[in-house]
């Protein structure tokens, strides 16, 4: 397999701006950060030069004019040129990536869904009071109703088995007590599990490999 060329990141704007030599560490810096600002260089010295310089008004992809303020470098390796994103060969671009955040456990929890080709964020919901795995499970059914609005056959990646499970038994097994504080997310359920009900899912959900890809692209970066 051909080598990959050593790449260097400008973060401009992020979490902590620097010039970065790997895309772990440049990731960690612009995962959900609004607005982050970043590209990547083929040379330290063409890095050195940009930092210095206020950021582009486009983020990542050489001549691609973004915006949006998804943090996900755009750096398509060589074997994949389908996608703005650093996708593991195995990956298909056509595909959404959804994932959820929760701020404690029982907690504040948001959702959302990014395009593997684009680095678009495609949709987000929250914050509303929930859990993680509830926001895992409403992740993929949103992404399930869009696609299939859509006509589209991409596929969909989540990295929570929970979810995924309780997508395909068509019904959410949270533990969470319904009071006045989780009415609007338990609402956001049964509108979840009805569409489940009467809905064909013909839509591939495939289990991203965290411990052999990293973090998924729509991670909230917040571990």
């Amino acid at each position: 397999m051909k080598k990959a060329k050593q790449k260097y990141y400008v973060v401009w704007v992020g979490h902590e701006p620097g010039i970065y030599t790997d895309w772990d560490t440049c990731k960690q810096q612009v995962a959900g950060f609004a607005g982050a600002k970043y590209k990547s260089f083929e040379s330290e010295s063409a890095a050195q030069t940009a930092f210095k310089e206020p950021p582009p008004t486009y983020n990542g992809r050489k001549g691609t004019k973004r915006t949006s303020t998804t943090a996900l470098p755009d750096n398509p390796p060589d074997y994949h040129h389908d996608t703005v994103l650093p996708l593991p060969p195995e990956v298909s671009a056509s595909a959404i990536a959804v994932d959820a955040a929760c701020s404690g456990n029982p907690g504040k929890m948001e959702y959302r869904g990014v395009d593997l080709a684009t680095g678009e964020e495609i949709f987000h919901y929250g914050p509303v009071f929930g859990t993680n795995n509830v926001g895992e499970f409403l992740a993929i059914v949103h992404g399930l109703a869009l696609l299939k609005q859509q006509q589209s056959d991409k596929t969909i990646y989540s990295d929570s088995r929970n979810a995924m499970l309780w997508v395909k038994n068509r019904k959410c097994k949270t533990t969470l007590q319904r009071n006045s504080r989780t009415d609007k997310l338990f609402q956001l359920i049964e509108r979840a599990e009805h569409w489940l009900a009467y809905n064909t899912i013909n839509t591939p959900i495939v289990k991203w490999k965290t411990e052999l890809w990293g973090e998924i692209p729509a991670d909230f970066g917040r571990k």
